[in-house]
């Protein structure tokens, strides 16, 4: 069982995650006694729905320090102070001040996270080899839209529960309604995307919007919730103007990650990205940061 690891983009340096809950993620998708309770309990909405009101209760103010001082949460980007918040959610989804995320030049990240991307959507196939086969009719629910992105470039960023959890707009232009699929609760670590990716992304609950750019064309973005992540906020007005860097929504309590489809002819991706990814390891990002040109 490998362990988690990605490339540090800024010293080039291979981190290894630790991320909360490791341990019961191991025993869950790669322990033949973990598959009963990941299918009559982790994947169903019950669950996260509880935890997500546990995690909005007065009470759990008092997870916020300990959280931020084992997993070292740098608060001094956040907005707020930790005594501002009412509950671990509100921290949990903090905003963050405007100048810590400066907003880059070409096609940017939409997130924090851990990030992979395929020049080629056809590539997934070579790179998930385990599990069910992913498609995109399977994932959006629309052939005629699936057509549409057969040949795009992926970008997934992945979200560990220590991350910035608010997503933004990576490029200019209008943002339409989000259309909403209904589904399960997989975890979306690595402990589970390996073993079956198509399962993972195909049958959890996501959110898709298409973003009209004037200089890139229509840009798919997919928030996809995840193990303990009860609900996917969407905070912008649909059918308006957005900037680059605009916030989008924000994910509550738990993993999650985003998913982007973009014409391949439209964007150039940042060959350390590609490089990594070909490497099998994802690259740490930053919201606002270059991913593309």
């Amino acid at each position: 069982m490998q362990e988690i690891k990605y490339i540090d983009r800024k010293t080039q340096q291979i981190v290894h995650e630790n991320p909360p809950g490791e341990g019961l993620l191991k025993f869950l998708y790669y322990s033949p006694f973990g598959q009963l309770p990941l299918h009559l309990v982790v994947k169903r909405k019950l669950l996260s729905t509880l935890y997500g009101k546990l995690m909005s209760s007065s009470r759990s103010k008092k997870n916020i320090q300990p959280f931020v001082d084992t997993y070292n949460i740098d608060m001094s980007e956040a907005l707020l102070p930790i005594s501002e918040f009412n509950s671990f959610n509100e921290f949990f989804y903090r905003k963050l001040k405007p100048e810590v995320r400066p907003i880059e030049e070409g096609v940017v990240s939409p997130a924090d996270g851990k990030m992979l991307v395929f020049e080629n959507i056809s590539e997934l196939r070579s790179f998930f080899v385990k599990g069910n086969q992913f498609t995109l009719e399977k994932f959006l629910k629309d052939e005629a839209l699936a057509a549409k992105y057969q040949n795009a470039s992926l970008i997934l960023v992945r979200l560990a529960p220590t991350d910035y959890h608010r997503f933004h707009f990576p490029l200019d232009g209008v943002a339409y309604a989000s259309y909403k699929i209904s589904g399960r609760y997989y975890s979306v670590s690595p402990y589970a995307i390996t073993p079956d990716f198509a399962r993972v992304f195909c049958e959890n609950k996501r959110t898709y919007t298409i973003l009209s750019s004037p200089t890139r064309g229509d840009v798919l973005i997919s928030p996809v919730g995840a193990t303990m992540v009860g609900t996917i906020i969407n905070t912008y007005e649909p059918n308006t103007q957005v900037n680059k860097g605009d916030e989008m929504g924000y994910f509550a309590f738990g993993g999650s990650s985003l998913l982007m489809l973009i014409d391949r002819d439209q964007v150039q991706l940042d060959e350390d990205l590609l490089a990594n990814t070909r490497q099998g390891i994802e690259t740490s990002v930053l919201m606002g940061e270059r991913i593309g040109v």
